[in-house]
């Protein structure tokens, strides 16, 4: 499924699309666990180039990246600093709304490993599908989610830190059998940790499934798309 995936996926998007990767938690590491910046959302984009990822409780050092990878609970700081220094939330209250509606649960895993998918062998323990996509990207790939879902939330984009819109996400999708991917990365705290011109689009792994179905007789292999993946790879121009 994974070489059929990438296949399709090359044809519909060219080689200047970066490749995507998979998540997900496991009693396995799938390299050295490192120290990492206080914000993980760089070291998830260097998965782009091919060196796995790691995260683990002990090298996750921001509180929101801690709950949000679901290795930690809510530290108390957080419903302060997100609304009274980050000025995301006007309240704390709201703050703590959020996060309790969110009902996030901890892993019982040790290790949440980022791989690139043309490295993987199965999807097996795979939460997501983690694409960073600049607007001619998120074009096709909404159009491909849009194409057998008519609800409003096949795809969403909800207010999150750049991890929860990743990780999350998904996991929660995934618990319920639901049908929605997720844009994110509107974060403005780790905004600069990516391309100027990338958002994320995440597929949940149950949905990813469902969708893999239904690849090639969506948009993204028919002549409007095919233009803009043209000008992706840079054959016509801007």
């Amino acid at each position: 499924m994974i070489q059929k995936f990438l296949q399709q996926y090359k044809e519909a998007f060219g080689d200047a699309a970066p490749l995507p990767i998979a998540f997900g938690y496991s009693y396995t590491a799938a390299t050295e666990s490192h120290k990492m910046p206080r914000c993980v959302i760089g070291a998830i984009r260097k998965v782009c180039n091919g060196e796995a990822l790691t995260l683990t409780a002990d090298n996750v050092l921001c509180g929101g990246g801690s709950l949000y990878t679901r290795f930690a609970p809510m530290q108390e700081r957080i419903s302060l600093f997100v609304s009274e220094t980050e000025h995301y939330k006007q309240t704390p209250e709201q703050v703590k709304e959020y996060i309790r509606n969110l009902n996030i649960s901890l892993t019982e895993k040790p290790y949440l490993n980022f791989i690139r998918m043309d490295q993987l062998a199965t999807l097996d323990e795979i939460e997501g599908i983690l694409f960073f996509a600049t607007p001619d990207i998120l074009s096709g790939l909404c159009s491909w989610a849009f194409y057998d879902n008519n609800a409003d939330n096949a795809v969403c984009t909800k207010f999150a830190s750049g991890c929860c819109s990743i990780v999350t996400f998904a996991v929660q999708e995934n618990q319920k059998q639901g049908r929605s991917c997720f844009i994110g990365m509107l974060d403005p705290s780790a905004r600069l940790l990516v391309p100027a011109n990338e958002l994320t689009f995440v597929i949940p792994n149950n949905r990813f499934h469902e969708m893999m179905q239904t690849m090639e007789q969506s948009a993204l292999f028919h002549k409007a798309y095919s233009i803009v993946k043209k000008r992706i790879n840079g054959e016509i121009g801007k």
